[in-house]
């Protein structure tokens, strides 16, 4: 089992081998905990698959993480990851997704809004051969001016940007191919666009629809005022899937063009003082000229820094630009093995 980076000790693993894993984030929803965890055992105790569920305590300060160790101390399936404090949904799902031992990791919230009868639904649709499915609140129980206006435009912005078109990008419930969450290095609010991080490595993406509950007890953790760091994000993620392996590409184009149109812009200045002896002191564009050009060079500059960068860290680490669905009739080289999958 790979070790947990934060340090935290989990009981009663068995060694067994696992078909599902089900990772949960969680802060502060004590209310939640137990009947959370008594559906969530009843209809993965009905599949005929092995299972584990993996409960990550993102620093709850009510009584969260009491009632989740009563619950382990009865079931030994359920596995409890307890941060020191709170880092935030996305570390919470990559604390989970380093312990997850499943052959297929399901992701839902801890709200008791995500169904969990709808989980046969994500892994019969993972059964037809996609490596991601996702859910979609096609009658969401939430606020419409708050959560479901804003979440309807950034669906639609998410889609256009990332090209993965899904109706619900913000859903947690959603079910993944092991090999797709193991290489996904997940940080700042990057967990809800793991279907689009995932898409470099050709994965299949479905989506199905599914339930959704108004929240009984607690109140949500995520308002509106996460917007700006989504998009934010989405910026970040559309320049690791464009340019994420040759920066200077997108930096360098843009140079280019900065460095000619200022030097466009000196060389007519250059003929109003020498051909028409016309004063350029004065004129803004000699200031424009001078910005462009120096603009240019830096931004050329800055590509090339990226590149090494980029360089230094596939090579120093091994970390392959590519991902390799099958081999046939020949044994991976010691080079591509790690980028091989077995989807």
């Amino acid at each position: 089992m790979p070790a947990l980076r934060q340090g935290a000790v989990v009981e009663r693993d068995t060694g067994v081998s696992v078909d599902v894993s089900v990772v949960i984030p969680l802060y502060n929803e004590e209310a939640n905990v137990r009947p959370l965890c008594s559906r969530l055992c009843a209809v993965l105790g009905a599949l005929p698959k092995t299972w584990e569920v993996i409960v990550v305590d993102d620093g709850s300060t009510d009584g969260s993480f009491a009632a989740l160790q009563e619950l382990a101390r009865k079931e030994g399936r359920l596995k409890v990851v307890r941060f020191r404090r709170n880092f935030g949904q996305t570390a919470a799902f990559a604390a989970g997704f380093e312990l997850a031992q499943g052959d297929v990791v399901i992701t839902m919230d801890a709200d008791l809004q995500d169904d969990p009868t709808d989980i046969p639904l994500l892994l019969d649709k993972v059964a037809e051969g996609y490596d991601v499915v996702s859910g979609w609140r096609i009658q969401r129980q939430d606020p419409f001016f708050s959560r479901r206006l804003p979440s309807i435009v950034a669906n639609w912005l998410i889609s256009q940007v990332t090209a993965v078109h899904l109706h619900d990008h913000g859903c947690s419930l959603k079910a993944y191919r092991l090999a797709v969450v193991k290489n996904i290095h997940l940080y700042g609010e990057l967990h809800r666009f793991i279907p689009a991080l995932a898409s470099w490595m050709g994965v299949r993406v479905a989506e199905v629809p599914v339930q959704h509950a108004p929240r009984r007890f607690g109140h949500s953790k995520y308002g509106i005022g996460r917007t700006p760091r989504v998009v934010i994000d989405l910026l970040t993620v559309r320049f690791l899937l464009g340019y994420g392996t040759r920066p200077a590409q997108v930096f360098g184009l843009a140079g280019i063009l900065s460095f000619s149109l200022g030097l466009l812009a000196g060389l007519y200045l250059a003929f109003l003082r020498l051909i028409q002896g016309l004063s350029i002191g004065s004129n803004p564009l000699l200031l424009l000229s001078f910005l462009l050009t120096v603009s240019g060079v830096q931004m050329v500059m800055m590509g090339l820094l990226g590149e090494l960068i980029v360089r230094a860290y596939y090579e120093s680490q091994r970390k392959p630009i590519y991902m390799i669905r099958q081999v046939l009739n020949a044994e991976s080289p010691a080079g591509i093995a790690a980028a091989t999958t077995s989807w």
